[in-house]
């Protein structure tokens, strides 16, 4: 994931001489390896010119590197596809990547070191929630345009004027998975619900789950808390299962989660399991194994979208990981597409190359508001608040296969 693309050392012998690092802060670039790079005046631009630098803040250790791994691949593909295509008019785009880690102190201060040190003309992240609602206030201040590629809480894009996302809010996405329960089983009555207390995301997630089981009329039998850091549930688990529930909702993430999925299972749950947004990756396959099967997580991406940039997406994911690409992994192409493609219709505009970084930032934020994009995602634009706007949902359901430590998740009708 983090090799350099081998399309953008070839433009760069071209296009080189196209953005100059000068005083005033106008786009330049800092070298691949971020964390190692000496601290700079904040006046001063960083030291590889000729590449258009875009900020890439995501987990990449923790319990959260589960789902901000498949992010970094996600935006990794979309760096080579679009350099491939000339980048920004002929300026390729360079992801200048930091670790979040799995806290707020993480995600700020990667923030911070992409804005005042990387000098970035705008950034993708962070991966949770809990994080964005800590360190977006710092790039509002900053202004400094954020695109949110796995944050669907309520309440993230008005954070401030410069926050926008392209993953879809949970109060949209959420529900269809109860629907398509309802679908397999229609004599559901009684349901428990099991979140993580501790994460803004799942607290958000939680409250639209419950508020779907009382407005389909089922009973909530139960409301078991837990931590995104916790590994035994038995307690919780034995607690809903003494009250016979016909569905179990969990709100948390991939870890945390499927550990919850494997011992519900083996203390002896039959019934259907719903996977919130943080377990929708394939990397709890790993957590639960055969004891994933079955559960429904509703989907904001499908691979089987027709439309031509995410069949592009997919084959390029597919040649490389012999798997299909999950949600996260979508998403955050998704958001490096909307970088791109705004940056090339302001540069029609004016020429980003003789903006100064803080002009650039600020037309930047508006361009991305004002457009709309073909993306893996389907079509999305954004609301004047910066929330996606999309039209394509998904559920689908984890598959397992005979050995029970591979699967795949099947879209349903």
């Amino acid at each position: 994931m983090n090799n350099a693309i081998a399309q953008t050392t070839a433009l760069l012998s071209t296009c080189a001489l196209l953005l100059t690092g000068c005083g005033g802060g106008s786009v330049t670039n800092t070298p691949d390896n971020t964390t190692n790079n000496t601290t700079t005046n904040s006046a001063q631009t960083t030291t590889t010119p000729g590449v258009i630098p875009i900020g890439i803040a995501l987990a990449q250790t923790s319990n959260v590197a589960l789902l901000g791994q498949e992010g970094f691949v996600g935006a990794r593909i979309a760096e080579k596809y679009f350099n491939s295509k000339g980048g920004i008019n002929g300026t390729p785009i360079k992801l200048i990547t930091q670790d979040t880690s799995g806290d707020e102190a993480g995600a700020i201060n990667a923030f911070q070191t992409l804005i005042n040190k990387d000098k970035v003309v705008g950034i993708v992240g962070p991966t949770l929630s809990q994080q964005a609602f800590s360190a977006d206030p710092i790039a509002e201040r900053a202004k400094v345009p954020v695109i949110g590629a796995s944050n669907t809480a309520n309440g993230i894009p008005e954070i401030g004027d410069y926050i926008a996302r392209v993953s879809a809010p949970v109060s949209i996405v959420a529900p269809n998975s109860l629907k398509a329960a309802l679908k397999q089983n229609p004599k559901i009555k009684k349901v428990a619900v099991f979140y993580a207390q501790n994460d803004a995301f799942n607290k958000s997630e939680t409250e639209i789950f419950q508020k779907a089981v009382k407005e389909q009329g089922l009973e909530l039998v139960t409301v078991q808390k837990f931590q995104t850091t916790d590994t035994d549930f038995q307690a919780q688990a034995t607690n809903a299962i003494n009250l016979k529930p016909d569905l179990v909702i969990i709100s948390g993430l991939a870890a945390d989660g499927g550990n919850l999925v494997r011992q519900l299972r083996e203390l002896g749950y039959k019934g259907i399991i719903i996977g919130g947004n943080g377990l929708n990756t394939p990397n709890v396959l790993s957590v639960c194994k055969a004891l994933c099967d079955g559960v429904l997580i509703a989907q904001a991406y499908s691979p089987e979208y027709p439309g031509e940039i995410n069949k592009v997406f997919r084959q390029a994911y597919v040649e490389q990981y012999k798997k299909e690409p999950a949600q996260f992994t979508g998403q955050s192409f998704a958001a490096v597409q909307v970088y791109v493609e705004a940056l090339k219709e302001l540069d029609k505009k004016s020429k980003i190359s003789t903006l100064p970084l803080d002009k650039l930032r600020t037309e930047l934020n508006k361009q991305i508001l004002a457009g709309k994009y073909n993306t893996p995602l389907g079509e999305i634009a954004f609301t004047p608040v910066g929330d996606v706007i999309q039209k394509e949902f998904y559920v689908a359901q984890i598959k397992m296969d005979k050995d029970g430590n591979t699967g795949k998740f099947v879209f349903i009708k």
